[in-house]
């Protein structure tokens, strides 16, 4: 089977992640796999060689049919069983071609409960006709497609994102190395957050609570939090602001994330909204003690294997770290539950199934 994924970017983001991840294990299955993608530079990609790359390029509205015709004239010249379009920009584009260029089968799959304003919610509505399937990453993320009227009850299916276990596990020496390189006492505690800096991360919800922890006093421990963006200088003016420069480091962008996520003492999620955050399964599969806001899709990942915070409450997220700081064990079971419910194994498996359906 031929298969052509077609995604926003593949930056260094959870989406990205996925997406490359997927393609590996259908490379693994005997599929041919290429992947088109539209802006920026690759930061994430497959392993398998043979796995060509092609970029679209699609920067603003005037590069559009530019970016239309080149899609399209990729189709025609690959004419691939299956297109399997992701994020936003992707799956409406894809769509669009559809109407021009045949495609055999053409599966969309949304990354989060919330893909933009009412415009964006109108252009997957408008076109969701033109798409055989459309998938979401959670039930929650379904249901908030579907009370925005971007897809028709029972429009959409929930497929989960899957992880690949073998490249997330935990490691012993983790937590030692990673003190050692940012020159932490071995008894202090270590919180790890992980997540381009943007506005759905809300960073500064995270910030305030690590104030309230700090204030309290009881508990010596560090913050640091691995990744970038367009909000990096604002979040360093609030960490100043909030007096926590001696509490919180930017690592900045980390491709050792599996280790970090061994080396802490609770790993947190202070999103104000999501899809299905896979870095809370990639968190399970290390072992790790989980926080999170109850963001779309946390529920379904964790499901009693973590703590779950409302959104935009930083004392309440600053006492369930506490409360995580002082758990000894390592959260073994999560990693088992994890693993039976999302490795890229199984994900895969059910991928092939919808890309066969008729």
């Amino acid at each position: 089977m031929k298969i052509l994924y077609v995604i926003t970017g593949l930056g260094q983001g959870g989406a990205e992640r996925v997406v490359c991840d997927l393609a590996d294990a259908m490379v693994q299955k005997g599929h041919q796999v290429r992947i088109v993608y539209f802006v920026g530079e690759v930061l994430t990609r497959p392993t398998c060689e043979g796995i060509e790359l092609m970029k679209v390029s699609l920067t603003n509205i005037i590069s559009l049919p530019a970016a239309y015709i080149l899609l399209s004239k990729i189709i025609k010249s690959y004419q691939p069983d299956i297109v399997h379009s992701h994020m936003v920009h992707a799956n409406i584009l894809t769509r669009l071609v559809k109407i021009v260029t045949p495609i055999n089968r053409l599966i969309s799959t949304a990354h989060s409960s919330n893909e933009g304003g009412t415009l964006r919610m109108l252009a997957y509505r408008l076109t969701n006709r033109l798409a055989d399937v459309s998938t979401n990453v959670s039930n929650t993320a379904v249901a908030s497609f579907e009370s925005r009227y971007a897809v028709p009850k029972k429009g959409m299916k929930a497929i989960y994102n899957g992880v690949n276990f073998d490249d997330f596990s935990y490691s012993m020496q983790a937590k030692i190395a990673i003190k050692d390189e940012l020159g932490l006492d071995q008894n202090c505690k270590v919180i790890l957050a992980v997540g381009r800096f943007n506005k759905a991360k809300n960073y500064l919800n995270l910030l305030r609570s690590i104030r309230f922890l700090k204030n309290a006093n009881s508990i010596a421990f560090v913050l640091i939090i691995a990744g970038d963006g367009e909000l990096r200088s604002e979040i360093e003016r609030h960490i100043i602001e909030l007096e926590l420069d001696k509490e919180v480091i930017l690592l900045g962008r980390r491709s050792d994330i599996s280790t970090l996520m061994s080396a802490c003492d609770t790993f947190v999620l202070s999103s104000d909204y999501e899809g299905l955050p896979t870095v809370l399964i990639e968190a399970l599969a290390c072992q790790a003690n989980v926080v999170s806001t109850d963001v779309s899709g946390a529920r379904e990942i964790l499901d009693g294997y973590g703590s779950i915070v409302p959104i935009r409450k930083p004392e309440a997220l600053a006492k369930a770290i506490e409360a995580n700081l002082l758990i000894e064990q390592k959260n073994i079971l999560g990693r088992q539950y994890a693993k039976d419910k999302f490795d890229i194994k199984i994900i895969s498996d059910e991928w092939v199934e919808i890309y066969h359906e008729k």
